[in-house]
């Protein structure tokens, strides 16, 4: 656990929260609190049915407000902030209780923020209120005990226990298996495309509480902030909320049943799915039937010009690629570098003006060690040298451009150990910054163990440590 995490734990355990009234703990509080400690544990009642009452259990909006602390994230709407979350329940606690139970609760609108894609376009999020997003949470972890056993072992995508990880093993060792075609399957705006009277359909199945039922649609339905102004939603699921992935899985657990049913090999990992199967016309009447199937079932569309029959090696699956070999390897997407490569770029612009030892630190340190754990999978080891050798360059552009003048290069150049004649003569060289990131005198200036002093993490390093 990280510090982070262990001060999110050591907060949510202060006594001055009583999510049950507005004062300390008293003996009354205590045992109410114990009589509904079991509703919270075990989230469903005696009839196996997740109800409003568990959602508001004690234990289990405590628990709710730990993960969002933890999760931190921004602001909605309203403007308040994770920080302030405990004062608002401390003053308004019981009000909102009491709305939950009688379901007269009302969402407030998403924020909008598109996130720009590496090919061109935009992602939309709508980003809950905190309050909204703790609600959201406590009603996940009652109704996810429900679905969770009976869901896919080909789903990976928000589910305890598993992860991406997991995921393209599976899907190299279907490769590995003989199944050297894929199913490749993009859902047209999935997120933004979801029908809400197909999907509560489905969680209907499960869920008999009706206050549970008209909240669900009511956080389905809540309008999306832009411009000042809330628009109405009358389809779609935002990326955003705690309990968005979940009803993803609810509505795709159709999807699973029935390539189970076709006794298909296949992963899913929320809105990405492929399929594996021995020859090419296989995988036509695999994708001209899923086609129909998903119109017609559950009102999706398949995004004609990014789903497709291909080879493992051709196709990403979660940023990962795969190699042509009998016994396939993991290994890091063309696209998946070039997105990392982007975000260094744009993290080397913002730090021209900082302390190099605090921007490698602070800012770099993190991106390097966040992207070498989750490709860490990838067994090609030269596309990290080669990825740590790039960064080792972009800092060594970075040192010459901050030696703005001829003058400045060529008196840090001696600093650094050169005579006089070379400094100047380096200095003098006329070519760009990044032709003396790369050259002989800048890698004497700064060898990589320089950096390393510096405190600059490699991506080989932390892949071995973690394997």
């Amino acid at each position: 656990m990280s510090m982070e995490e262990a001060d999110a734990e050591k907060k949510a355990e202060m006594p001055e929260l009583d999510l049950w009234g507005s004062g300390r703990n008293s003996q009354g509080h205590r045992s109410k609190s114990a009589s509904n400690a079991t509703v919270a544990t075990g989230t469903k009642n005696a009839a196996g049915e997740a109800t409003m009452e568990a959602v508001v259990a004690r234990e289990n909006m405590l628990r709710a407000l730990r993960a969002v602390e933890r999760n931190a994230g921004a602001a909605g709407v309203d403007g308040m902030t994770t920080e302030e979350l405990r004062g608002y329940l401390r003053a308004q606690w019981e009000q909102l209780k009491r709305q939950l139970l009688e379901g007269t609760y009302q969402p407030q609108p998403v924020r909008r923020v598109d996130i720009p894609k590496l090919g061109g376009g935009t992602r939309m999020l709508g980003i809950p209120t905190v309050v909204d997003r703790l609600i959201q949470q406590a009603m996940h972890q009652v109704m996810s005990p429900v679905w969770e056993p009976d869901f896919s072992n080909h789903s990976y995508g928000f589910r305890p226990g598993r992860g991406a990880h997991q995921a393209v093993e599976a899907a190299r060792a279907h490769v590995e298996s003989g199944r050297r075609w894929v199913v490749d399957i993009d859902l047209e705006k999935f997120f933004d495309r979801v029908n809400h009277d197909v999907l509560m359909a489905r969680v209907a199945r499960r869920i008999k509480d009706k206050r549970m039922l008209r909240l669900i649609r009511r956080y389905l339905q809540s309008g999306i902030m832009e411009g000042g102004l809330a628009q109405p939603r009358e389809e779609g699921t935002p990326q955003g909320g705690p309990l968005s992935p979940l009803l993803s899985n609810i509505l795709l657990d159709d999807l699973d049943k029935e390539l189970e049913r076709r006794s298909h090999c296949f992963c899913r990992y929320a809105d990405d799915c492929n399929i594996y199967v021995r020859t090419r016309q296989a995988g036509e009447r695999v994708i001209a039937s899923l086609k129909r199937y998903l119109k017609k079932k559950l009102r999706l569309k398949v995004n004609e010009a990014k789903s497709r029959v291909d080879r493992p090696w051709n196709c990403k699956f979660l940023g990962y690629s795969m190699t042509m070999q009998r016994r396939p390897r993991l290994q890091a997407a063309a696209q998946s570098v070039e997105r990392f490569k982007v975000k260094a770029r744009q993290l080397f612009r913002q730090g021209r003006g900082r302390n190099l030892n605090r921007f490698i630190v602070e800012d770099l340190n993190p991106l390097l060690r966040g992207w070498a754990n989750y490709y860490r999978k990838a067994t090609t080891s030269n596309l990290f040298e080669d990825l740590d050798r790039w960064i080792r360059r972009k800092l060594r552009c970075l040192i010459w451009r901050r030696w703005a003048r001829i003058r400045t290069r060529a008196r840090q150049l001696i600093k650094l150990g050169f005579t006089e004649r070379k400094a100047w003569c380096c200095a003098l060289s006329g070519r760009g910054p990044w032709w003396n990131a790369g050259s002989s005198h800048m890698n004497a200036a700064y060898p990589n163990a320089a950096f390393e002093r510096i405190g600059l993490i490699s991506t080989v390093a932390t892949v071995r440590a973690s394997a």
